[in-house]
């Protein structure tokens, strides 16, 4: 108690706490600075954003697989490609006519005075 009321209380013994002004409490309803409709707007905001973004990085994802799944294929393409070109090669180097008639000579065929000539094949 402060020394003012200690006063009032000794100089005054029937002092009457009713008879003094008495004070009106009022209950003050606490209004939040963002109302229930702005809330569920926000919500509905935030949830449609969150949606659009895991749907973005999911097609995000999958274009990265697609895109790596091509080039895998492509380098398998380009790797039978050059097996096919040097089997190409091989097979121009062992159908010389050269190289057929030196094998026909060690098996022990006779060639007589013709010309060996490389055959193609046509392909309709």
């Amino acid at each position: 108690m402060s020394g003012n009321q200690a006063r009032k209380w000794n100089v005054n013994p029937q002092y009457n706490p009713q008879t003094e002004s008495q004070t009106v409490v009022k209950k003050v309803k606490k209004t939040s600075w963002i109302t229930k409709g702005e809330k569920v707007i926000y919500s509905i905001t935030g949830v449609a954003i969150l949606t659009f973004a895991i749907g973005m990085v999911s097609f995000a994802s999958g274009t990265d697989k697609l895109n790596r799944g091509m080039q895998q294929l492509e380098n398998t393409i380009t790797e039978q490609q050059i097996v096919n070109e040097n089997l190409h090669f091989k097979k121009e180097e062992l159908s010389r006519p050269e190289r057929i008639i030196d094998i026909a000579e060690k098996n022990g065929l006779k060639i007589q005075n013709s010309e060996v000539k490389q055959a193609e094949t046509f392909n309709n």
